[in-house]
């Protein structure tokens, strides 16, 4: 569930090209066809059994999703140019020309064109490239450079939440997460958290969460990536290039499957589910004008639901600034200060409430840092 997460549009990512997880089995649908005839809560299971339990007469048989086998999300032979930055401009637009004069180039005999062959490896570089380089197309295919990784040094960087992904829900002190966070008093970072299983849970939900929705979180400039820039770019894209705008929403607006409804505080919706024409889809607007959406909704049954976290019982935990989390422990506490050349006397105590922009600038933080807890929490952490 945390290691292999489902995703919600997986089945339209199944057309892609290159499958960067081609080794990933994909997820099969079981429903018993008599019964989603006669129900009004139709129902679906992710593994085959017997009997569905509404009549001895029913069999669970595989549903598969209504999806168009040509192409993933753009239009067959849809053509766009892709700049360093991943800009999706399309080849007609006057852009083009402010993007040769941008980057200096006045003359047309000093470009050249080159075919390359991208694979899987190519892909995956290019897709972490994109978080942590402004030029992941230079870096990837040109200059063949190894990844970049985040370092410790200067490593502190504003984090910029876009403010109407926020919104104005107010929360009350229950509805927030407690945390102990313990900080040098000298440098001005967290060296480490205590906390509870409802924290770790909220950590833990990162891993389900499609990478479309960290990138609607961030404002321009906020990271040294730019994966920001290509959920821009789709955004904005003329609808004559994507096969819906049901697809479009699939980009700009990911939602998590209904197995990974964990109920944390980032506000994530969770996909739904129609069954039409004996087929699975996601896409509301194939069904008829004159007919509810409820009517035509199926949902999974004898699910390992997440909605109440991951752990069995209450636990507590020290996390480090870099996520590194442990069942809490003086000795790896001490080891983590020990590391930090930070001293005991050093430190002090500060409890701190969580509530959404404070766990989605923590989510944003993780991928653009590696001292994500100072990032979230201290606005001017010390810089040797």
């Amino acid at each position: 569930m945390l290691l292999l997460p489902r995703n919600a549009a997986e089945s339209h990512c199944k057309n892609l090209v290159l499958q960067i997880d081609h080794n990933a089995k994909l997820t099969q649908y079981f429903g018993c066809s008599r019964c989603l005839k006669k129900t009004t809560r139709k129902l679906f299971r992710y593994n085959p059994g017997t009997r569905c339990g509404a009549s001895k007469s029913c069999l669970y048989r595989e549903i598969t999703f209504s999806v168009d086998v040509a192409s993933a999300f753009v239009k067959e032979r849809a053509r766009l140019l892709i700049t360093d930055d991943l800009q999706l401009i399309s080849p007609f637009s006057e852009s083009i020309v402010s993007l040769f004069t941008n980057l200096g180039v006045t003359n047309r005999n000093t470009t050249e064109e080159l075919n390359l062959n991208i694979g899987v490896d190519e892909v995956v570089n290019l897709l972490i490239s994109s978080l942590v380089s402004k030029t992941p197309l230079t870096e990837t295919l040109l200059k063949h450079k190894p990844v970049a990784k985040l370092s410790n040094e200067n490593n502190y960087q504003a984090i910029h939440i876009d403010p109407q992904t926020v919104g104005e829900t107010v929360l009350t002190e229950e509805d927030n997460i407690s945390i102990k966070l313990i900080i040098s008093k000298s440098k001005n970072i967290v060296c480490y958290a205590e906390a509870g299983e409802d924290f770790v849970n909220l950590l833990f939900s990162f891993l389900t969460l499609p990478l479309g929705f960290v990138a609607k979180q961030i404002q321009d400039g906020s990271l040294k990536g730019c994966i920001d820039q290509l959920h821009r770019s789709v955004q904005n894209l003329d609808a004559q290039y994507l096969k819906s705008n049901h697809h479009k929403e699939m980009l700009v607006n990911p939602k998590l499957d209904p197995d990974f409804c964990y109920n944390s505080l980032l506000g994530i919706e969770v996909a739904s589910y129609y069954y039409l024409n004996r087929r699975l889809t996601t896409d509301s607007s194939l069904i008829p004008s004159n007919s509810s959406s409820e009517s035509f909704k199926i949902e999974p049954t004898n699910l390992v639901s997440s909605a109440g976290g991951f752990f069995k019982g209450p636990a507590f935990f020290t996390v480090t600034d870099n996520l590194v989390i442990r069942p809490i422990s003086t000795i790896f506490e001490l080891s983590v200060l020990d590391k930090l050349n930070v001293p005991f006397t050093d430190t002090e105590k500060r409890v701190v409430l969580m509530g959404k922009k404070e766990a989605l600038n923590l989510l944003v933080a993780s991928f653009a840092s590696d001292s994500a807890l100072t990032n979230a929490f201290i606005s001017k952490p010390y810089q040797a």
